[in-house]
């Protein structure tokens, strides 16, 4: 899978997806400081999974209706990078094939996909 890690989700959550096979584009490791608009159709153009725990895309991809490929929105209570990697490898394990083209929201103990 590509997924578009954003930089407040950290580089080693990119690094922990790299590993696991992959393809990641790092917005901390490649293009820091880079704004959500650029992002947002970054990702979108070039068929990322948006992964971010920021709530400001929520608003802007799924309340707005903007067009995206997957986004991955992590709501967590303890944002240490190993409940992030723990989280999305759970998700990864039992929802892989649905995240393509969904807006899903993860918290600690719940996977929601977000209907349009």
């Amino acid at each position: 899978m590509r997924f578009l890690v954003d930089e407040c989700t950290g580089p080693a959550v990119a690094e922990w997806l790299h590993g696991q096979g992959h393809e990641v584009f790092s917005v901390y490791d490649e293009a820091r400081g880079l704004d959500d608009e650029t992002i947002i159709q970054k990702a979108f153009a070039e068929n990322w999974i948006l992964t971010t725990n920021d709530k400001d895309f929520g608003e802007r991809i799924y309340r707005e209706g903007r067009p995206h490929r997957g986004v991955i929105l992590l709501r967590l209570e303890d944002e240490r990078t190993v409940v992030k990697i723990e989280v999305l490898r759970r998700l990864l394990q039992s929802y892989a094939d649905r995240l393509p083209d969904q807006f899903v929201v993860v918290t600690e103990m719940r996977v929601r996909f977000a209907r349009r």
